[in-house]
């Protein structure tokens, strides 16, 4: 089991500059702590995305770490050209020495989609086709490729990636239906989903797995995200908690464009339990063994929690 962390780069009410450059120093203590990985979501428009091209942040992750791999959780691949995103792909890989993490997706934001002069009844499939050509462009030398939305012919592949054929792949979702496709293609999968479906998204994933044929073992992370922290106490855990918590919220709204307040921590933020809820805040010594005997039945389980705000640290 390993542990990384998916941040949310929200607006934590300071100038821009002093929110990248103290969460550039918070990934230099993941990276002395010996966490394993460290996702950055992609959102635009909003509140929730400071960190609007995040591969431009992680190339700044590069040079500040040694061992913490990294990577985008999720690049929305209908808001970039194919091209270019190999090439980036390419570069953050040599940059850090192969610590790459290659998350991918369509984006879950109708207002999002809109506001880049997108449809969002047509990402799904030009997420799929610009899929395709990104893992072909990456494992070529020339790429020639034919699709609905893009048409390239012979053109030079300069940049490969350190990691062969390409950088690990992750994927998220929520609903059992959708573990189909990653479990297929050893592809990493995490979930925000609260435990009952969780069990069923990672029973499903194992069944694919085992009806193809694939080894039961040593195969892709199984990755469960929840929001975290730890104090000496649960009373400071859950002070601290109370703090951040909602000013999150207010920002996730945007992604809809709504305007409705915050449900604060009454609603979401409580100490452990048994139902494993996606706010936890304890003192080490409840946490440890709650998070545990609460993870996935995997040896490639990975806990992954969440940071946003320069205002939770895990």
């Amino acid at each position: 089991m390993k542990f990384g962390v998916f941040d949310h780069m929200d607006h934590a009410g300071t100038p821009l500059g002093q929110l990248y450059a103290d969460r550039l120093q918070l990934l230099e203590a993941y990276d002395r702590a010996g966490l394993h990985g460290y996702h950055l979501a992609e959102h635009h428009s909003t509140p929730l995305g400071c960190a609007a091209s995040p591969g431009l942040f992680l190339a700044a992750a590069a040079q500040r770490t040694r061992t913490l791999r990294f990577g985008p959780l999720v690049y929305l691949l209908p808001f970039y050209h194919p091209l270019r995103l190999i090439e980036e792909i390419c570069m953050l890989d040599h940059m850090s020495g192969g610590r790459l993490e290659l998350g991918v997706g369509r984006g879950v934001s109708p207002f999002e989609t809109k506001a880049y002069g997108l449809d969002f009844a047509h990402t799904g499939e030009i997420y799929h086709e610009a899929f395709q050509l990104i893992l072909k462009g990456l494992a070529s030398d020339e790429l020639t490729f034919e699709g609905k939305h893009y048409q390239f012919r012979n053109v030079p592949m300069i940049l490969r990636p350190v990691q062969r054929p390409h950088p690990p792949l992750w994927y998220g979702t929520t609903i059992p239906e959708n573990a189909d496709w990653p479990a297929a293609k050893d592809v990493n999968i995490v979930t925000i989903a609260l435990r009952p479906t969780v069990r069923l998204i990672t029973d499903r994933y194992r069944a694919v797995r085992a009806r193809l044929g694939k080894a039961p073992t040593g195969g892709p992370f199984l990755g469960v995200a929840r929001h975290v922290v730890v104090a000496d106490t649960d009373e400071a855990a859950l002070a601290v908690a109370r703090r951040a918590y909602p000013h999150w919220r207010d920002s996730s709204a945007g992604c809809s464009h709504a305007t409705a307040p915050s449900r604060g921590s009454r609603g979401f933020i409580r100490p452990p339990s048994t139902s494993w809820p996606r706010s936890t805040t304890a003192s080490p010594d409840r946490l440890v063994p709650y998070a545990t005997s609460s993870r996935p039945r995997s040896r490639r389980a990975r806990a992954t929690t969440c940071c946003h705000g320069s205002r939770l640290v895990t």
